[in-house]
């Protein structure tokens, strides 16, 4: 998992490692810190009911979850997340101040995204006693550990480190009904293939923005998130009511609370996208095109991402989010004043958001795909 699916994503905030100062200062201690935060734009660690997942009945998707399943069971990734001569040298020391604050904050949340999936899941399997989940749920958790892992070696190199073992005994967890644990779930895997597979497109044509190696891994790596994103698919076509009737409007709920987050998220980066070359706008689109074509495998509705309403409203929860950082950080009335203010902007600009009328379509009687991007 890679992008925070926080329904409440309106009410976001600004970057967390410029909370602690330059990226000069920082220290694993304080990678802890931002990791452990419960913003409305960190990843958060999820419980839900594991019995009521445990009695999924995948029956009706068999024909679809055996070949998924004995596909992840073969691990293709299995020797993928070590380095090796491509790894190369990275400057961190002449590394320009804003780009290394901002990539040491998006690793440090990807590690954490990654890492609440892992702890999700073996909570899953350990629950559980439905073989065919918890097998499902073991593999799941086995890649999103080596993902947390090999981003946390990546951020090693800077002098700093995510205590892992600390977040699971400390962090607060946060529970969902299994129907939004899915509804996240497959939107945070589906959406993190898109941004993954985005960037390295880019940077096959234009090695030169390619300032990290990590990014060379991010193939691979994404595909295992497009595998766990089918995963949550066919559990979802074990039950027709997780799509159908009021389920619709929880579903448009998530899709655009997790775009918003995106979106604001992202534009809160500008030094780390334009090192990559990329314009943030244009990737957010090219992103949520990306997410809404394979999300059609299983929703009936995609967001229309291309109504006048859009891209100015977007903006205008990112501004609210901003005038909310800026509210905490004043402190004492007039920071409440000022707070409160940017999260009545940004409440309405994500009602705007949701009252976009949706795309309908009909889901397909086959669910799986191969990622094509």
């Amino acid at each position: 998992m890679n992008v925070q699916a926080d329904p409440a994503a309106m009410n976001g905030t600004h970057s967390t490692v410029s909370r602690h100062g330059t990226s000069d200062e920082f220290t694993s201690e304080k990678a802890t810190d931002v990791a452990m935060q419960d913003t409305l734009l960190t990843p958060r660690f999820y419980t839900t009911d594991f019995d009521e997942m445990d009695a999924i009945d995948v029956t009706p998707v068999r024909a679809e979850w055996d070949p998924l399943i004995a596909e992840m069971v073969s691990d293709p990734n299995k020797g993928h997340f070590k380095k090796n001569e491509d790894w190369d040298h990275v400057d961190w020391e002449g590394m320009e101040p804003n780009l290394k604050r901002e990539f040491i904050d998006f690793l440090i949340s990807s590690c954490t995204a990654e890492f609440s999936g892992c702890v999700l899941y073996k909570e899953m399997k350990r629950r559980g006693s439905n073989e065919e989940i918890t097998r499902l749920f073991q593999l799941m958790a086995r890649d999103e550990a080596r993902h947390a892992g090999f981003i946390n070696d990546a951020l090693r190199e800077a002098g700093i480190a995510v205590n892992l073992g600390f977040l699971t005994q400390q962090k607060k967890y946060t529970y969902f009904r299994p129907k939004f644990i899915y509804y996240a779930t497959y939107l945070s895997e589906k959406i993190g293939y898109a941004r993954y597979i985005t960037i390295f497109r880019h940077l096959e044509k234009h090695p030169e923005y390619r300032f990290h190696p990590i990014f060379k891994w991010f193939e691979e790596w994404c595909n295992d998130e497009f595998r766990h994103g089918e995963a949550f698919a066919l559990l979802m076509k074990t039950d027709p009511k997780l799509t159908s009737g009021l389920n619709v409007l929880w579903i448009k709920f998530f899709l655009t609370a997790v775009f918003s987050t995106m979106w604001v998220r992202d534009h809160q980066r500008p030094a780390f996208h334009e090192a990559l070359g990329v314009d943030t706008t244009w990737y957010g689109q090219e992103v949520f095109r990306k997410t809404s074509e394979i999300s059609k495998q299983v929703f009936p509705i995609t967001l229309d991402i291309d109504h006048p309403r859009w891209i100015p409203t977007l903006n205008r929860l990112e501004a609210a989010s901003r005038q909310i950082d800026a509210g905490k950080k004043q402190g004492g009335l007039g920071g409440l004043v000022r707070r409160g203010l940017g999260m009545g902007k940004a409440a309405l600009a994500f009602v705007s958001l949701y009252t976009i009328p949706a795309r309908r379509h009909d889901a397909p009687a086959q669910v799986r795909l191969e990622p094509a991007y």
